[in-house]
């Protein structure tokens, strides 16, 4: 069983004491534990989702478009990756893929030709508009990131991430 936020006199209460305490009003039996870790990850992440999301606007880019944008930057020079590879590393869909490479090759941020090594396939690339952009762009949002993670301090942050990074490998084993 775990506290309730009363016995817990130097932590702030958050909406997800007070789901853990209507639960341990109809159902003093569960262990609400897990829902106490998983409803914080949740709401942070929505919350970081939107954060993120205004931060891209002003480039005009939303949060997926970074996501490809992003993962053409991290792959080097020449900022090149197949659609496939693409879509594998981003755990997207080729339909999903299609309509997010379409707006950024619209917005004359990424090129789609035909592989020199397959004519069969095609090559996505990172024009310099989008190189200059992401690189403007991931730097907002580590920007609104940091702030976020400065309520922590810098080695509470990284004892917080080495524990995810447990909890998320222990996911997905």
């Amino acid at each position: 069983m775990t506290e309730s936020p009363e016995t817990r006199p130097s932590r702030r209460a958050d909406p997800v004491d007070a789901i853990i305490d209507q639960w341990a009003a109809v159902r003093p039996d569960l262990d609400t534990a897990a829902m106490e870790v998983f409803g914080r990850v949740f709401r942070l992440s929505r919350a970081m989702g939107d954060r993120m999301e205004k931060a891209y606007t002003p480039y005009g880019i939303s949060r997926g478009e970074f996501d490809v944008l992003a993962t053409l930057r991290r792959s080097g020079e020449p900022y090149a990756l197949s659609p496939r590879q693409l879509s594998a590393t981003l755990m997207l869909t080729t339909g999903g893929m299609t309509g997010r490479l379409d707006k950024l090759e619209r917005a004359g941020l990424l090129r789609r030709s035909p592989d020199p090594h397959d004519r069969r396939a095609l090559r996505v690339t990172l024009t310099g508009k989008g190189l200059t952009l992401i690189d403007e762009a991931v730097g907002a949002g580590l920007a609104v990131q940091t702030e976020a993670l400065s309520a922590l301090g810098a080695d509470r942050a990284g004892h917080l991430a080495d524990l995810l990074r447990e909890l998320l490998a222990g996911t997905e084993e």
